[in-house]
């Protein structure tokens, strides 16, 4: 049996989940609340490809709403869960702390829970690279990520910890991924790639907080979703596996590369660093390698220029957003 529960189904790195899932042949109940910190045009769009192939089915429900959640469980025979719905976003989180641990711990509690009581014995869970920040790079699994500087970041450590407790006492299977950056075509509106692209096309001043110099290990959506699909399909006890491009990219070079592939130039304001970003990230992906066999194919250059050429063709759709 090969049904999967996918939370976070509507979602940017959910979407292109669900479709590396139903490529392999498996049957995918996805879950979304469709919430508004970001427009849920997007998500509609996302999920109306989705509908689109047979093997996939839709319930509205938030993760927080265990008994909703406990209908779905009843309703479908799981051979497994990825968890991958969360509120993100390190800077919102400082301004809503509150909905942060309720959807990204208590969610998660909820879905371990049922786990448990419906025998459901492998569970994904999608965690971030934000939690290495104070940490030497590449950033290594083994390190000790117990200083998280964004509630954003501490909400998701409370996630992995508990994740480790059910593992624990229930024996259930546990891979926690943990992704850096993840950039691609439909992309979430609050991160840089997109917001880049829309503000050079349209002619508007980008921001940048810092001097442009600040790296990101940028990884590709399909590369994630691959990843997160090989995690699901290995037993693995309790691992945190890292998903990272393994080559950290300065946001210049991301802007130069956005003016070339859209034959503009942008224009740039510079604002003071946010206190709770971090300066670099770049994982170090051994693991990811020998455990699934994994790591990245494309390349910054090709996937800024698939991500550019999305938004061409869907311009109308990316006009019709507002940036949250």
């Amino acid at each position: 049996m090969k049904r999967v529960l996918l939370t976070g189904a509507a979602g940017f790195i959910g979407y292109k989940t669900a479709r590396e899932l139903l490529k392999r042949g498996y049957e995918v109940v996805g879950v979304d609340n469709l919430n508004d910190y970001y427009s849920p045009k997007l998500k509609e769009y996302r999920l109306s490809l989705l509908k689109e192939d047979e093997g996939f089915k839709f319930y509205k429900v938030d993760i927080e709403n265990f008994e909703a959640l406990r209908v779905i469980f009843q309703e479908n025979e799981f051979s497994g869960v990825i968890n991958l719905a969360a509120r993100a976003g390190v800077r919102y989180s400082i301004e809503n702390p509150f909905v942060y641990l309720t959807t990204n711990a208590n969610g998660t509690l909820n879905l371990l829970e049922l786990c448990k009581e419906f025998k459901v014995k492998k569970f994904v869970l999608a965690s971030t690279s934000s939690l290495y920040a104070g940490q030497p790079m590449p950033f290594k699994e083994e390190l000790c990520v117990n200083t998280p500087i964004s509630p954003y970041a501490a909400s998701k450590k409370a996630a992995e910890v508990m994740a480790y407790t059910y593992h624990y006492l229930y024996s259930i299977d546990v891979s926690v991924v943990r992704y850096f950056t993840v950039y691609g075509p439909a992309g979430r509106p609050d991160m840089c790639i997109y917001r880049f692209i829309k503000w050079i096309d349209s002619g508007e001043p980008i921001v940048v907080y810092g001097d442009g110099t600040q790296s990101r290990d940028f990884t590709f959506v399909d590369d994630i979703a691959e990843g997160t699909v090989r995690a699901f399909e290995r037993e693995t006890g309790y691992e945190i596996i890292n998903l990272g491009g393994n080559s950290p990219h300065q946001l210049k070079e991301v802007i130069s590369l956005i003016e070339e592939y859209l034959g503009k130039e942008a224009k740039i304001v510079y604002k003071p660093f946010h206190k709770a970003d971090l300066k670099a990230t770049w994982a170090d992906i051994t693991k990811a390698k020998e455990l699934l066999g994994w790591e990245p194919r494309v390349s910054l250059k090709e996937g800024l220029k698939r991500t550019v050429e999305w938004h061409i063709e869907n311009r109308e759709l990316v006009n019709s957003i507002p940036l949250p």
